[in-house]
């Protein structure tokens, strides 16, 4: 897996954040606290799983530095449909893969449609239709 090295002090609302080397996370809130008098600044940083939806907390020093994960977004084709999983050609590469079918665009995936997805940590997840 690819990531960059960022400092916790430069991080904001909405970027993408790797916790615990293998959850890709979306932080939701970030709380930076001053430093005391012989301490460092924290920083309380609240994030969702953008794979399992799951809330996470956790506190690290605010110098410290967090991986943030390289998403790759790429364009698919559609080459069938079976029940929650759909197959996929890369349109760069031509790999074939399959994937879960996103629920809430499930009715607009026909073969032959283009799709954007992202590729996180080995999984690929459709994000929209094209």
């Amino acid at each position: 897996m690819e990531y960059k090295l960022v400092g916790i002090n430069e991080l904001r609302k909405g970027d993408t954040i790797l916790v615990d080397d293998q959850f890709i996370c979306k932080i939701t809130d970030i709380t930076l606290s001053a430093p005391g008098k012989h301490g460092h600044a924290k920083a309380r940083i609240e994030a969702v799983g953008m794979l399992d939806d799951k809330k996470r907390v956790f506190v690290m020093s605010a110098e410290d530095r967090a991986k943030i994960p390289i998403i790759e977004k790429r364009t698919a084709q559609v080459i069938s449909v079976n029940d929650n999983k759909v197959q996929l050609m890369d349109m760069e590469s031509y790999d074939v893969f399959e994937t879960d079918a996103p629920s809430e665009i499930k009715d607009k995936l026909k073969e032959g449609v283009q799709v954007t997805y992202s590729d996180m940590m080995g999984q690929k997840v459709i994000k929209s239709v094209k």
